[in-house]
């Protein structure tokens, strides 16, 4: 699968959850190795998201700044790239829906 479609189907996946969540592409100008997409969530909540074709894996400057991220206390999830990725992040969405009051389900 490539990498533009497991992108328009975890798009898909999280626009359906409603409620103010917002998915965006994360462009850092001049800082290099930003996850490609970022999950803001209603709260002050944000999920970034690095995708991955089959076979492919982070570069030493991706992981170093998605470690950095991590320390900052974000979630952030590397080399999605299956059905059961993509749904182990709308998981997370909806547990942090669930956690601010808004989604029931």
């Amino acid at each position: 699968m490539l990498e533009k479609e497991i992108e328009t189907k975890l798009k898909k996946c999280i626009e359906s959850l409603g409620n103010g969540v917002q998915y965006r592409k994360f462009v850092s100008p001049g800082y290099t190795g930003v996850p490609d997409r970022m999950i803001l969530l209603p709260g002050g909540h944000v999920i970034f998201v690095e995708l991955k074709q089959p076979g492919k894996r982070e570069r030493k400057r991706q992981e170093y700044v998605q470690a950095k991220l991590r320390l900052l206390g974000f979630t952030v999830y590397s080399s999605v790239r299956t059905a059961e990725q993509i749904e182990q992040v709308r998981q997370r969405c909806r547990e942090v829906l669930e956690s601010e009051g808004i989604y029931t389900p």
